[in-house]
């Protein structure tokens, strides 16, 4: 018998589910079994920003079997992150009530997790154009390359089909040059709009001097080796016309050494932060010992750290004429703010302010590894869904759960960590969050799928390749990790060539060259059907609410009509039913081990 009766997941008990605005009334029902001899329940809420607690009394309605029912409701007129707990009086004292740390469950006890309710800013709105799309991840260098005459900054450019350098005695110098530009990627777009794609997200375009870019030289300029302003016009185009947007990264966190900016290597006419303290960039940039020792990011000194409180930087990229602006203007609808938790919020805000003047449409993805909305750096507990800075995150926590549910077989952990951040992020903003299995940053999910020995150094690392066993269990895996990522709330990320089977392990491993040739035909033509799929049912993957539960040994999902079976068990599971397979069109009543079925109701 369970004394309280309390699960937040549910709309039985608390509606509406998940995060509110602070305009929106939250109703609580909450039925204690009548042996307690309840005299009062109140709800108990503290703010996360300065502690500050209110109570909500509840009130007896009505008895129900043998638990009295006790409800309030109440609205959160401050936005932020708020928990709540629940206080019994009894005779023989004060029973406390909190969060089973597993589930949204009540339990009685001292000590116990509470409860976590975010509040939002009631016009707090997110661009629907990027709902219920799929966004493609692309490496400029190592996608597509059209000769164009141009040649890279050391020498020629590598083979395409060879592997990327992984360093010498120097460390790795990211001075290899494969040459992938703005007109390989025009060439691709058919390619593109067959699989399912309405974004394409670039990892920085941005004039640099390393093969990917993050140590930004100049941000008004597109780099050279990637091409034009009239041919990322072109591209800008020539995608729309076929529901195709753009999404740059913005590196605003640290330049380049070799920058406009810092010029430590005097290839500028400028004059860098490095050469003179009376530079217009010096006050960037935060020397302990001018000019050889300043902060940089995570220690590598050719990206030193742009100064938190730069008002000169601030204004070169969300000023009038800025960075934000003339891309923006041109025509791309979005940007991913690189290490966003390295920023200030002010800067955050001023982004996002300086994005909305020109487009409401305009999205701002953050770069955020953990749960998005309790996150804290440098000391502060960050904002990002409360309405004035970002729109949505990288999904990292998503990307966990599925890889370990794949390799774990854990149900039940895999559908507490969906909700954990489910529950946590209002819908608008996870509805803009890219539900990724792999980026630039992470190793190939083919290869993280796998059950195998890795490596012990870089060389052989390297050098490997799947055999044919593991490649087979790992793709296995793929398949339903990827209708898990198609399925669950968020927009779908592809990192380039996952869906043609490319393997490789840390960067830049899992940074080579699209293949002209070699690509595994069953993992294209499963990602083509999921894109397909996922355009026929776009309105229902956006509005229809997520339910997961374990019923008999499968994971189901439920959208609206839309549902999804899953067996992680090593063996055959009956389904109650004949299910027809969306994928394969074909009808299925017994589900294999590691398999998943997508099924749509009449």
């Amino acid at each position: 018998m369970r004394k309280v009766l309390y699960n937040s997941r549910s709309t039985e008990y608390k509606k509406p589910f998940g995060a509110v605005s602070t305009t929106q009334e939250i109703e609580i029902t909450f039925p204690v079994h009548v042996s307690i001899c309840a005299t009062w329940v109140k709800l108990v809420l503290r703010r996360d920003s300065d502690g500050h607690i209110v109570y909500f009394p509840l009130t007896f309605k009505y008895q129900e079997g043998s638990y009295n029912v006790y409800t309030t409701k109440f609205t959160i007129g401050i936005d932020g992150v708020h928990y709540y707990r629940f206080e019994i009086q009894t005779e023989d004292g004060i029973l406390f009530v909190g969060r089973n740390k597993n589930t949204g469950k009540a339990v009685i006890g001292d000590w116990l997790p509470e409860w976590q309710l975010t509040v939002f800013k009631s016009q707090f709105i997110t661009p629907d154009w990027l709902k219920g799309g799929l966004i493609y991840h692309i490496f400029p260098d190592r996608f597509a390359r059209i000769e164009d005459g141009s040649r890279p900054r050391h020498g020629i450019f590598n083979n395409w089909n060879q592997q990327p350098s992984i360093g010498d005695e120097r460390g790795y110098m990211a001075d290899d040059f494969f040459g992938g530009n703005l007109k390989g990627v025009i060439s691709k777009l058919d390619y593109l709009e067959n699989i399912g794609v309405t974004c394409i997200y670039f990892s920085p375009i941005f004039e640099s001097f390393s093969n990917h870019r993050y140590d930004t030289g100049d941000y008004l300029e597109i780099d050279e080796l990637f091409g034009t302003e009239e041919e990322l016009k072109e591209l800008i185009h020539k995608a729309k016309a076929r529901g195709i947007s753009i999404i740059l990264d913005g590196v605003f966190n640290h330049t380049g050494s070799d920058s406009i900016y810092f010029n430590k290597l005097g290839k500028y006419d400028s004059i860098g932060a490095y050469q003179s303290k009376e530079s217009p960039y010096y006050d960037w940039f935060t020397f302990t010992n001018w000019p050889d020792e300043y902060l940089c990011w995570w220690g590598v000194t050719v990206v030193p750290t742009v100064a938190r409180s730069a008002k000169g930087y601030h204004e070169l990229i969300t000023g009038k004429n800025g960075v934000i602006e003339k891309w923006t203007q041109m025509g791309i609808r979005g940007w991913r703010l690189d290490v966003v938790d390295e920023l200030s919020s002010s800067f955050v805000e001023k982004i996002r302010k300086s994005c909305k003047d020109i487009s409401q449409d305009t999205v701002i993805i953050g770069e955020v590894w953990e749960d998005a909305s309790t996150k804290e750096s440098y000391g502060e507990k960050r904002r990002y869904f409360m309405g004035d800075q970002l729109d949505g995150v990288m999904n990292y926590p998503f990307k966990d759960a599925i890889i370990k549910l794949m390799k774990d077989c854990d149900v039940k952990s895999f559908i507490n960590s969906i909700y954990e951040i489910y529950e946590n992020y209002p819908k608008c903003a996870i509805d803009s969050c890219m539900t990724l299995l792999g980026t630039h940053d992470t190793v190939r999910i083919l290869t993280a799928l796998a059950d195998i020995e890795v490596p012990q150094t870089k060389h052989e690392r390297s050098l490997y390749k799947l055999p044919v066993d593991a490649y087979n269990i790992a793709k296995k895996r793929l398949y339903v990790a990827s209708v898990l990522q198609y399925i669950l709330p968020g927009v779908p990320t592809l990192y380039y060539g996952d869906e043609i089977g490319m393997q490789g392990f840390e960067d830049p491993l899992n940074r080579e060259t699209f293949p002209i040739s070699g690509w595994d035909e069953d993992i294209l033509n499963h990602y083509i059907k999921l894109g397909t799929f996922r355009k026929k049912y776009r309105d229902e993957l956006i509005n229809a609410p997520l339910e997961i539960k374990e019923k008999e040994g499968l994971l189901v999902l439920t959208r609206g009509k839309v549902v999804v079976f899953v067996n992680v068990t090593n063996m055959d599971c009956a389904l109650r039913g004949n299910y027809k397979n969306e994928l394969t069109e074909k009808f299925v009543n017994i589900l294999p081990p590691m398999s998943s079925l997508i099924s749509v109701a009449n």
